[in-house]
């Protein structure tokens, strides 16, 4: 062995390689992060980076292996049992996610983030008391963790006496924190004081925190116009280059839950879940990923094309579905690849969820999400606008693939339940059961912004809360019909 493969890497390098990662040029930062695990194998650092982003990309299984190699290198790498436990939990393996984090926090008992996202984790399983412990000692480790203040905003009831929010509001006095963490708090502050019926207060902080979120996104809505007029105009070729007399019976089959963020798509996807024979991978980014050029014309496209495109998808859902035969792909958005869907998989089963306009879209307004797809939540303006360029392309979907999608009104789900339950899974070729009428029962793992609300029965009303809001909203919801 040379002795330059025992000593760790220049020091330049490695600040290059930071830098390149942090400004996300991770095709750049890839390709140095090879060259140096190459030259100095034995330096964890770039392993790390690398693992990162193979994470970031969707390689969890390379992920994965290289985390565990970083562990081999040094057991005693707090930062790669951390990275461990978020691939872990990235593939469904929840017991081992949190047996990582837990040996992250053991060697490091001070380790905020490891706190943070094992209550994450927590969370997203229903064990709602246990996360809300863990967030709190992220909090008190970093006071001015404002992700992990918003995150346990979202799992209680406030009153004006709760130490969290007094802590809030004197962190919001603190000029010296960043939009980031001031985008996070002023979402957390709007929860809280609309609990304690501050409405006033709480649109003040839902609007402030809403624009430093478009601002640190530099959104504008031309972006999304443009695109969807690409997707219908692209849809004509891919549609003529459907698959004819090919076999495409590949396991698992997969379930599309589609419709605008905060339309009831997790409780449909906690319905249908519940059931023996199906899994859910959650909000997955695949379709994006492999098919976003395709779909919208950037890229040739052929029948072999499609094909390629349907084959790496399954290969991607097959490392999640744990042998079972069907799994959901909730990714509420992939309703802007409905024709693209339709096409590479005409076996495939879509449910596209619709609920009450101006519910959608303040609930909508009300969340920092962290999906990189919705850039468009954080203006009301804006949220309009993209409500009703979706309503257009739905519409355009329905007239081409019509018979491919399934129609589910939430809140006629949540008039009756049984019924709309029982048509929904006999839509989706399954057999009738029971527990498909107990959602709240389903242990699966949770992560959108609905993982504690559906751990609750399924309850009418929900669509109306918005109303409470309109003295500030000056009229902008009011014109969007059902």
């Amino acid at each position: 062995m040379s002795a330059e493969k025992t000593q760790p890497p220049p020091r330049s390098e490695l600040q290059n390689l930071l830098s390149l990662y942090q400004n996300k040029h991770f095709n750049d930062a890839e390709k140095l992060a090879l060259k140096l695990t190459q030259r100095f194998p034995y330096d964890q650092f770039a392993w790390k980076v690398l693992a990162i982003i193979h994470k970031y990309n969707g390689r969890m299984s390379e992920a994965l292996a290289l985390n565990k190699k970083v562990i081999e290198i040094d057991p005693k790498d707090t930062e790669a049992h951390y990275n461990l436990g978020n691939t872990l939990k990235e593939l469904n393996k929840f017991e081992d996610a949190e047996e990582s984090y837990k040996k992250a926090i053991k060697l490091k008992p001070d380790y905020a983030e490891a706190h943070n996202n094992l209550a994450i984790m927590l969370r997203e399983l229903g064990k709602l008391e246990d996360a809300k412990i863990s967030y709190q000692v992220a909090i008190d480790l970093k006071p001015d963790h404002t992700h992990a203040h918003y995150d346990l905003s979202q799992l209680k009831k406030f009153n004006k006496e709760d130490e969290q929010f007094i802590q809030m509001k004197n962190l919001y006095s603190n000029h010296s924190l960043s939009d980031e963490k001031l985008c996070y708090l002023n979402f957390a502050l709007a929860k809280s004081s609309e609990d304690l019926d501050q409405l006033a207060n709480s649109f003040k902080y839902y609007s402030q925190g809403n624009k430093i979120r478009k601002k640190l996104l530099n959104y504008n809505i031309l972006e999304d116009i443009k695109q969807f007029d690409l997707l219908k105009k692209s849809n004509l070729i891919i549609k003529k280059n459907s698959f004819k007399n090919f076999n495409l019976s590949d396991k698992p089959s997969p379930i599309f839950i589609v419709g605008m963020p905060r339309s009831g798509t997790t409780l449909v996807e906690q319905i249908v879940s519940s059931h023996s024979n199906v899994i859910s991978g959650g909000e997955l980014l695949y379709v994006s990923q492999l098919g976003n050029n395709i779909a919208t014309g950037k890229s040739n496209v052929s029948t072999q094309i499609l094909m390629n495109f349907r084959e790496k998808y399954l290969e991607k859902i097959r490392i999640l579905s744990n042998d079972s035969p069907v799994i959901i792909d909730k990714m509420t958005v992939n309703f802007k690849y409905i024709g693209l869907i339709c096409t590479a998989f005409p076996d495939a089963k879509i449910v596209h969820v619709k609920r009450n306009s101006a519910a959608t879209c303040w609930g909508i307004y009300k969340r920092n999400f962290l999906t990189e797809g919705l850039r468009f939540c954080y203006d009301l303006n804006d949220i309009v606008k993209y409500y009703e360029l979706y309503k257009d392309l739905m519409q355009f979907w329905q007239e081409e693939y019509g018979n491919q999608i399934y129609n589910l009104n939430y809140e006629m789900l949540t008039i009756d339940q049984k019924d709309e339950t029982k048509k929904l899974i006999q839509n989706l070729g399954l057999e009738w059961e029971e527990k498909c009428l107990m959602p709240q029962d389903n242990k699966r793992r949770v992560s959108t912004a609905s993982s504690n609300q559906i751990r609750e029965k399924i309850y009418q009303g929900s669509s109306q809360n918005w109303k409470k809001f309109k003295p500030f909203l000056n009229g902008i919801l009011d014109h969007l019909d059902d």
